[in-house]
């Protein structure tokens, strides 16, 4: 069975968030419909093959119609779906932008896992990140999410935000939870070069949290999840048991993924591509049927093992030694025997059963610790 995912990118928002450096434009009809046909001719220029998992990403796939949805990922179906190999698709949504009938009409589409762009509860951090929903919309995105059938939902919240305190923080956790949803994303807020919120850091850093701070709101979060059932199993991600994202497990595994549309990223036999982030390039080259202008590069051996390690650090598994082994043909304890010294010795690596992990401690440093191995020499 394929273990493909396959990534489409719907760039279009009704509103651009300030902290967001995605590839994303304001939603205009006329340049949305032109960017589907762009997607189409894309489509159409794949060979058929097997994918295990679809995955709508943006900007905000929801700026699209559920019909428009369905139609697009009926066409993405008779491409990847080879022998009903797709077990898992996912839309990423805004809560205020949910009509009447659209879970319905992605259910009957084959959708089957909806990420909800939640944020916060709080109404003074939703309008600090610039969103424009409210507490009421994200429980009726959840409700009717499950009236209509869609098997796992899930949550993305961010901690680190201006104005929190470790309360609202809390409030915003519990109100998740109480929703009764599959799985939640807790996100650190990130300064992303070029966006607005780099320009609010440059002139008022003293708003933005310290590292300790943010390192206590992640605590607390790991904390409440895990008490209420959600299994920590990657750095970012909590689940209930059967509700894992397969998509962005792939991902971590350093599995092969397909990214179609601007700015989409693919990994395929051991090269990295990633499609122009210039709307009109990707639409006048995918209509009129020449190559999609990207980037690429195959990574040297050992930075391959550096990111493979570095992605499998993220999850509860780690890396398996005898796996890697396998996979790269190295001894990852003997290749990397001066990292795994220091950080084991500092308590924030583990290496047990066969598995390297990080520890609860080395969590809160993940970068420092994975970055160590893409680096290494």
């Amino acid at each position: 069975m394929s273990s493909l995912g396959l990534y489409v990118h719907l760039p279009f928002c009704p509103y651009i968030c300030p902290y967001c450096d995605f590839a994303k434009w304001p939603m205009r009809r006329s340049a949305a419909s032109r960017y589907l046909e762009a997607l189409y001719a894309e489509i159409d220029a794949q060979p058929a093959e097997p994918a295990k998992t679809i995955f709508f990403g943006g900007g905000t796939p929801n700026a699209y119609s559920a019909d428009e949805i369905a139609a697009l990922l009926a066409r993405l179906r008779a491409t990847y779906d080879v022998h009903g190999s797709v077990s898992e698709t996912t839309i990423e949504i805004n809560p205020e932008l949910v009509a009447p009938g659209d879970f319905e009409r992605y259910v009957a589409a084959g959708i089957t896992r909806v990420s909800i762009g939640v944020q916060s509860f709080d109404p003074a951090e939703i309008k600090t990140l610039g969103r424009k929903h409210t507490p009421e919309q994200i429980r009726a995105a959840v409700e009717g999410a499950r009236a209509a059938g869609i098997a796992s939902i899930s949550l993305d919240l961010i901690f680190a935000v201006p104005g929190q305190t470790l309360a609202s923080w809390e409030r915003s956790l519990r109100a998740a939870i109480d929703l009764g949803v599959d799985h939640i994303s807790t996100y650190g807020l990130t300064i992303e070069e070029g966006t607005p919120y780099e320009r609010w850091y440059e002139r008022e850093p003293s708003s933005f949290f310290d590292d300790a701070s943010e390192a206590d709101l992640y605590d607390r979060a790991i904390a409440i999840l895990e008490e209420a059932g959600f299994e920590h199993y990657e750095i970012s991600n909590f689940a209930k048991p059967g509700h894992r994202s397969e998509h962005n497990a792939n991902y971590w595994r350093n599995g092969e993924y397909a990214g179609l549309g601007v700015g989409a990223a693919s990994y395929r036999g051991g090269e990295r591509s990633v499609h122009t982030r210039e709307l009109n390039a990707y639409v006048d080259a995918a209509l009129e049927r020449k190559p999609i202008p990207a980037q690429s590069e195959r990574l040297a051996a050992n930075k391959a093992w550096g990111e493979g390690i570095m992605l499998a650090l993220r999850t509860a598994q780690g890396v398996g030694l005898s796996e890697f082994k396998e996979r790269y043909g190295v001894d990852l304890e003997e290749y990397y025997a001066r990292v795994i010294t220091r950080y084991v010795d500092a308590g924030l690596l583990e290496i047990d059963g066969g598995r390297m992990r990080l520890t609860r401690r080395g969590k809160f440093l993940a970068n420092d610790v994975c970055g160590a191995f893409v680096t290494f020499e």
